[in-house]
């Protein structure tokens, strides 16, 4: 299956300190800063030049050179150049990898850059070529027609004086883990087959000494790495015959040379070593493809990047540039076979695919018109087939078979609405005609009337797998080139015993399912009538006195509704059985499945990496969005246990501390928006649920379900059409559990609502859950409400200590209020401007009046917001008044965290009450913006760059670190009651 391109995005490097993970732009303004060298003064307060400032330093693009300053640091040697990118033809936001973690290194790039341009940068021990690395030789190196290349990052230091004592070549090696982990064996799925030439496996890899582990698939013609085991587009694709050498080396490494680039891999096992060093030598003597058909220089639109891009036959293939073009080295290749393409501008089309639609251009009317055109025709030549494929297909969900992703299916089950390929199509009939009507494309033309046609173009594969397969664990995904046996298992898990299947909130009752039937079809909710009779719903009723769900249907003139049913009037699907916690089929496990299993584990982004030492290589790795439960283990030991798609895991962590930030990390990364900060670091137990029934109306509803200190939070998957549920613990009058259906009912007063698990484990985990912290709420002494509560739980922060006081300005909330509900997931908000006038419009009127101030809920009004929120702070009485600023820079620079953070605290409360309430609320929202960072790419360090000259008017290091830790640590800062911050023992600080 051809690989998918992650979406191009800025290299992202990760250094973990005993605080937080700060990225490449952290270190980036970091460096910035200590080049000008600020040695205390303080910049200039115009708000221009800092903007310029601190827009250079967040936009690797800009190429911006920063003035020397008095006392500044001694210029590069000659031949460096200031700004590390100006001189590249790489585009900072295409890369090879997307997410490399800095290692023994951190705040320098791998030597491979300076290999690549030709250039042989200051002696460094640990850029020397390796022995035996075909990059060595200079025969390999182009020679530049231009004489000397600047190099592309300022000079490294100048070597050392010779001496006795010479370090020897750094060791490239894992980041070491942060936490213990222990599963079931064979819990991370069956392991791939593998032959001399075909081979799939995790490997750790390194470009220079940027780490990241990724998966790698070899199938004798090409070698690509995956972030994740179900990603589309791949990190890295190549040609075997781009390969100039391989190497093998000690402790599971070996190397992978293309002339002027080298990419160095590690396995977690001897076996695994040796078969991919096998595997690569075998390929070696490779032909080399035929030249592709057109090749240039394309833009990449969302986020905008420059890439080479190149038509080999019916695949597009992406490079980050054009050295990497003549290297053979891509990012990632799109199959044309299920594309389509279509112009959008000037100079701009559209490649549209079943997975992401790519928005390009070039640079003028003549490239456009010349890659349309070969580029429609190459579609054209994979597309050779009916008319009913061509209409079928225009639904892009439908190009690929809906149970493996082979290209172009010419079959389809019509009682399913899924198409599919000749192979699964084979597995489907095995089924039986009373689960699934085969039919083909091509041949059986008469079975494809106007109504089905519509059926398939509007719902199709997008339909059938939202019902029988919402989520599928990765090492149990179907791919193209499965065995039969592989391919008949997951077939019969899928549809005969409802393995994945998704079913509907009424599936224990069945006849009020028939009922529901009845009302459904009347509509024209096609996807509520396939939820049904998927979920066993009887199309055709025993009751001959009622009217069956297919007249009622044809009375109400609902075509595609009549000819879903008719396809399936005698449908016979697998009864609902509740699945176990690791969701196997089959209740008897071998006693090698049984056995546990000791891991090391570490976070990084939205996977967790296991490995069978501390510091050796990734054995496995987890997609973090395939968790369906998180609990926190009670008593004196620090862990928690994870309940995932198919496996059950428990975390064990050295500390409380190491707990907690394990714990964020993983909820911030699972959760939907909306999530409180209170009710991520207090949560308990966290469970995706489908809400069954509120207040007596049926609901089927996908949520997430929170157990956390002062009540019970659901979530909803979906938040533009259902709303967030909260219920304080003491308001629960009666709660139960039916084991046999997987259902928790809570009531109140005013409401009861059913929640269904997916699976046994999680629902009996979560309702032991609540009944202990009932239990405790019983137990505890009750204490008087604050005098504020009442006022509290309708502001923006329900959850505040019970000594604040003060109030927070209205024009802050409104801003706040609007980018929470807009804006959060905005790229560059708080860094990117609004239009001017129009701020100065929001400004006037948020003084005014606040609350009909014309706030716009698009992504330029989100922006407008940002912008008018920071000048009407800027505009206002300073928040930290000028005779105590000098305190806040000392506190910054107190070297001990807890001696630094006491420091906080006391100064916030010497503060005036409105100036602590106002920045508790804003720091409080900044928290919430960094949660979203993934995606707005604010992570708490950009968002101090541009917040410090807003709250203090000025600009330094101290101060910029003092602010991000006020953005990561609201809750410890903010939220701890006046006389805590003496208990230093008792003191948690929690890692982001």
């Amino acid at each position: 299956m051809t690989p998918p391109p992650p979406v191009p995005k800025p290299r992202a490097r990760y250094k973990r300190d005993s605080l937080s993970c700060v990225s490449s732009l952290d270190r980036d303004l970091t460096e910035n800063l200590q080049a000008v060298s600020f040695n205390g003064l303080h910049l200039s307060t115009d708000v221009g030049a800092l903007s310029q400032l601190v827009m250079s330093t967040l936009d690797q693009n800009t190429g911006v050179t920063l003035p020397p300053l008095e006392g500044a640091a001694e210029p590069p040697e000659e031949g460096s150049s200031l700004p590390p990118d100006t001189n590249k033809e790489e585009n900072p936001y295409i890369t090879v990898l997307a997410s490399w973690a800095s290692q023994e290194e951190p705040d320098t790039d791998s030597s491979n850059e300076e290999e690549d341009m030709g250039i042989s940068p200051a002696p460094s021990v640990a850029d020397e070529p390796m022995e035996g690395d075909p990059a060595s030789n200079t025969n390999n190196v182009p020679s530049s027609p231009s004489g000397r290349l600047k190099p592309t990052r300022p000079a490294p230091p100048p070597p050392r004086p010779p001496g006795p004592s010479v370090k020897p070549p750094k060791q490239k090696t894992p980041r070491a883990a942060t936490i213990r982990v222990s599963r079931k064996k064979g819990g991370s799925g069956a392991s791939t087959p593998q032959s001399a030439v075909v081979r799939s496996s995790w490997l750790d890899v390194w470009k220079g000494f940027r780490h990241n582990v990724l998966w790698a698939t070899l199938d004798g013609q090409l070698m690509s790495l995956w972030k994740k085991r179900t990603d589309r587009f791949s990190e890295v694709l190549f040609h075997v015959s781009s390969i100039t050498n391989v190497k093998k080396q000690d402790k599971g490494r070996f190397s992978v040379y293309f002339r002027k680039k080298h990419y160095d891999f590690m396995a977690h096992s001897d076996e695994v070593h040796e078969g991919w060093v096998t595997s690569l030598l075998a390929t070696r003597g490779q032909p080399s493809p035929a030249p592709p058909e057109l090749h240039g220089q394309i833009t990449i639109k969302e986020p905008r990047s420059r890439a080479y891009a190149a038509l080999w036959g019916h695949d597009l293939w992406i490079y980050p540039n054009k050295e990497g073009f003549q290297l053979g080295i891509a990012s990632f290749s799109v199959p044309l076979n299920v594309a389509a393409v279509k112009s959008t501008g000037k100079h701009s089309f559209t490649l549209i695919t079943p997975y992401k639609s790519f928005n390009l251009s070039v640079d003028s009317s003549k490239e456009q018109s010349t890659w349309l055109d070969s580029l429609t025709s190459s579609i054209r030549s994979a597309l050779s087939c009916s008319q009913v494929a061509l209409r079928l297909w225009e639904n892009p969900d439908n190009k690929v078979c809906g149970d493996c992703g082979s290209a172009n299916p010419e079959w389809a089950s019509v009682n399913l609405l899924l198409v599919i390929c000749q192979a699964c199509a084979g597995q489907h009939r095995a089924l039986g005609s009373n689960l699934s009507k085969v039919r083909s494309l091509k041949m059986d033309n008469k079975v494809w009337t106007e109504p089905l046609i519509q059926l398939f173009v509007c719902y199709g594969n997008r339909l059938a797998n939202q019902v029988w397969a919402p989520a599928v664990p990765a090492a149990e995904q179907l791919r193209p080139e499965s065995s039969d046996e592989e391919r008949s298992k997951f077939i019969q898990d899928k549809y005969s015993r409802g393995r994945y299947r998704r079913v509907h909130a009424l599936t224990s009752s069945p006849s009020l399912m028939d009922q529901k039937l009845r009302q459904v079809v009347c509509g024209d909710d096609i996807e509520e009538t396939m939820s049904l009779i998927c979920s066993g719903a009887k199309v055709c009723l025993s009751d001959p006195l009622s009217p069956s769900p297919i007249l009622l249907a044809e009375r109400a003139g609902q075509a595609l509704q009549t000819e879903l049913l008719r396809l399936n009037e005698y449908t016979e699907v697998p009864p609902y059985l509740p699945q176990s916690a690791n969701r196997r089929a089959d209740s008897a496990s071998s006693a090698e499945e049984e056995e546990e299993e000791e891991l090391h584990g570490k976070l990084e982004d939205d996977r967790f990496l296991f490995s069978l030492e501390n510091d050796s290589a990734a054995c496995d790795v987890l997609d973090l969005r395939e968790v369906l439960s998180v609990f926190l283990k009670h008593g004196a030991s620090h862990e928690f246990e994870m309940v995932t798609l198919s496996d059950q895991l428990i975390c064990a962590a050295d500390n409380q501390e190491a707990l907690l930030s394990h714990l964020v990390h993983i909820l911030k990364v699972i959760l939907p928006g909306g999530v409180s900060y209170a009710e991520v670091g207090g949560a308990s137990a966290v469970s995706k649920v489908c809400v069954v029934e509120v207040g007596g109306a049926s609901n089927d509803s996908d949520a997430w379900l929170l157990l956390w200190d002062d009540g019970v939070s659901v979530h909803p998957v979906n938040r533009h059409t259902q709303q967030t549920l909260r219920m304080e613990l003491s308001a629960l009058s009666h709660h139960e559990m039916d084991p046999s259906e997987n259902i928790i009912t809570m009531v109140t007063t005013d409401r009861s609502v059913s929640f269904r698990f997916e699976e046994q484990h999680s629902c009996q985990s979560w309702f032991n859950h609540l009944q202990r912290a009932l239990t405790n709420q019983r137990a505890a002494p009750q204490r008087p409400p604050p005098a504020n509560h009442s006022s509290a739980r309708q502001s923006l922060y329900p959850v505040i200590n019970v000594g604040s006081r003060g109030s927070v300005p209205p024009a802050v909330e409104r801003c706040i209020s609007h980018i929470t509900t807009y804006g959060l997931k905005v790229e560059g908000v708080y860094r990117r401007c609004g239009l001017a006038v129009k701020v100065n419009q929001l400004v006037k009127a948020l003084m005014t009046s606040p609350s009909s101030a014309p706030l716009e809920s698009d992504e330029q009004g989100v922006l407008d917001a940002g912008s008018a929120l920071k000048q009407f702070v800027r505009q206002q009485e300073s928040l930290i008044p000028d005779r105590e600023r000098e305190q806040w820079l000392h506190a910054a620079v107190i070297s001990d965290e807890r001696s630094r953070f006491s420091a906080y605290r006391r100064l916030l409360w010497q503060l005036p009450d409105d100036n602590r309430a106002t920045l508790n609320a804003l720091f409080g929202h900044f928290y919430m913006v960094q949660v979203f960072s993934q995606v707005n790419k604010m992570s708490a360090h950009n968002l101090a760059v541009v917040l410090v000259p807003t709250l203090f008017q000025t600009l330094n290091q101290d101060l910029l670190r003092l602010t991000r830790e006020f953005i990561i640590h609201h809750t410890l800062l903010f939220l701890t009651p006046e006389g805590e911050e003496r208990d230093e023992e008792e003191e948690q600080i929690t890692v982001f």
